[in-house]
């Protein structure tokens, strides 16, 4: 069906008049249909198009996720023109980075959200003053572009450095929506949390457009009643959460498979979901929880299916989906057999083009058989399934053995008592570096002790990855990409007084 269409322009057009009045998008308090989607997103292209916008030219969203950001990305891709968005909760010197590194013709920004000083040269229109244009009717000049031309560009969170715009073209978008699986449809009403600068939003506009789905915005801040009440009004056929919100969930009262007539899927994002989560999600309210593995490079990669069982769920990222090919390598490019640890490395359709405007580290992203390597260490199960035990700089060494933290997160997150952990390595005197888990309880009145974490972990790995120092936290941090934020975990772990266990 994708390959119907030349170019985002005519995809955009057909699905104002096949899906029509159904709901493109549902924010709090607003929703807008596929046929004014696309009509204020005309109206606006003509503003575009006036402010000297045209094929290959990048368009910045600072804009909050919701019906704004979407008519605008689909304005620019009109015109052939390239998206790219400004994540809010970033600081002044990351946007400066994005807008430096993008060289925007055009910064779309809400009232409260200006670009920096640094880049005051910029052309810049408000959201307010677009609004006041959703009902003009405007000619587009007709530009010739094809599915090769870039759509989208999607920023990393720079956790590592200062972040890296990784480019797609309509194609990427095109094979997105093919792999999509189970997580699409026709007329899927889909809800989600993710900003629209993510690559979880941009890469998956070709999908919500050939499948009429409904992307459904909860209320901010979330709670678990807000998301009940969502899932509920608005008929959401697809959920989406991190491990502790589907927990949250789970403990309002009265629930059971009545509950939510529309959900078919759950999706846990950001960390996997421990087997008594699935079975609990399945036996309360009836929907089995699936798993995702993607990344800015590659917003579709692995996941697993609602028929695997919990300890596939909670062990694995699943099987790679339709049009990718994952492998495990060593150090020299080797294949290596089920089981051996090795680096992840992806190649397919989903696959980025390239770093923008940065060949030089475009090539060294990719090795000399055009595979993606990541920096994600892990190993194929004798079923074919992916498991992550960390990133390849997130390793500690205690004692002289390796130490991959998601392998032990893993672990700790199977405790009855813990809904979400996270681990990190911390300099320590003799024997290197240590342990420490942050943990996430399922009652913050009877939190695990560090006694109780150690015992868990030592029953079901090495003693050696046992954790030294437990920090018991309402939620573990994230960047802005919704990954567990590390860096500041460090940061917390600094403060720590010396090794010690109970």
């Amino acid at each position: 069906m994708a390959d119907t269409f030349a170019n985002t322009r005519e995809l955009l057009d057909a699905a104002a008049r096949v899906h029509g009045d159904r709901d493109a998008y549902v924010e709090p308090g607003s929703r807008i249909s596929f046929a004014q989607w696309v009509s204020h997103a005309r109206s606006v292209a003509g503003h575009f198009a006036g402010a000297g916008v045209g094929k290959g030219d990048v368009v910045t969203l600072m804009l909050p996720s919701g019906i704004d950001y979407a008519i605008c990305y689909a304005a620019a891709a009109m015109l052939g023109a390239v998206t790219t968005g400004v994540n809010p909760r970033l600081g002044p010197t990351e946007t400066t980075s994005i807008l430096n590194t993008s060289s925007p013709a055009l910064v779309v920004h809400g009232p409260s959200q200006l670009p920096p000083e640094s880049t005051a040269q910029r052309l810049t229109v408000c959201i307010d003053e677009l609004r006041s244009s959703y009902h003009e009717v405007n000619d587009l000049p007709t530009v010739d572009v094809d599915r090769r031309d870039p759509v989208a560009i999607i920023f990393s969170s720079g956790t590592t450095g200062l972040p890296k715009g990784a480019w797609f073209d309509a194609d990427n978008l095109a094979a997105s929506a093919q792999a999509a699986g189970i997580m699409s449809a026709a007329y899927d009403r889909r809800m989600t949390s993710t900003p629209f600068s993510h690559a979880g939003y941009m890469s998956k506009l070709w999908d919500q457009l050939l499948w009429g789905t409904a992307i459904v915005i909860p209320p901010a801040p979330w709670t678990a009643t807000g998301m009940a009440r969502t899932l509920i009004d608005e008929r959401v056929t697809v959920g989406g959460g991190v491990p502790t919100q589907w927990a949250k969930l789970l403990e309002l009262p009265g629930l059971d498979r009545r509950s939510f007539p529309e959900l078919r899927v759950g999706v846990v994002a950001t960390a996997p979901a421990s087997p008594d989560l699935v079975r609990r999600t399945a036996d309360l309210i009836g929907v089995p929880l699936v798993v995702r593995y993607a990344m800015t490079e590659s917003p579709t990669v692995c996941g697993t299916e609602p028929d695997d069982p919990p300890e596939v769920q909670f062990r694995t990222v699943g099987r790679p989906q339709y049009g990718m090919t994952v492998e495990v390598v060593d150090s020299n490019g080797i294949v290596l057999s089920p089981g051996m640890v090795g680096r992840v490395r992806i190649k397919g359709g989903c696959v980025m083009r390239g770093y923008w405007h940065d060949p030089d580290l475009t090539s060294t992203a990719f090795d000399s058989e055009r595979f993606l390597v990541t920096g994600d260490l892990g190993l194929i199960t004798t079923d074919g399934n992916l498991k992550l035990v960390g990133r390849a700089g997130d390793m500690y060494i205690r004692g002289g053995f390796n130490v991959h933290p998601v392998e032990v997160e893993q672990v700790i997150a199977g405790h009855p008592a813990i809904a979400e952990a996270a681990v990190v390595g911390h300099a320590a005197p003799v024997i290197g570096e240590i342990g420490v888990a942050f943990v996430v309880p399922v009652d913050p009145a009877a939190p695990p002790t560090l006694a109780e974490v150690r015992d868990w972990t030592r029953s079901l790995l090495a003693d050696y990855k046992a954790p030294d120092h437990l920090v018991v936290v309402e939620t573990i941090p994230q960047t802005a990409m919704a990954k567990t934020d590390r860096k500041r975990l460090r940061e917390l772990a600094e403060t720590l007084p010396p090794s010690r266990r109970t």
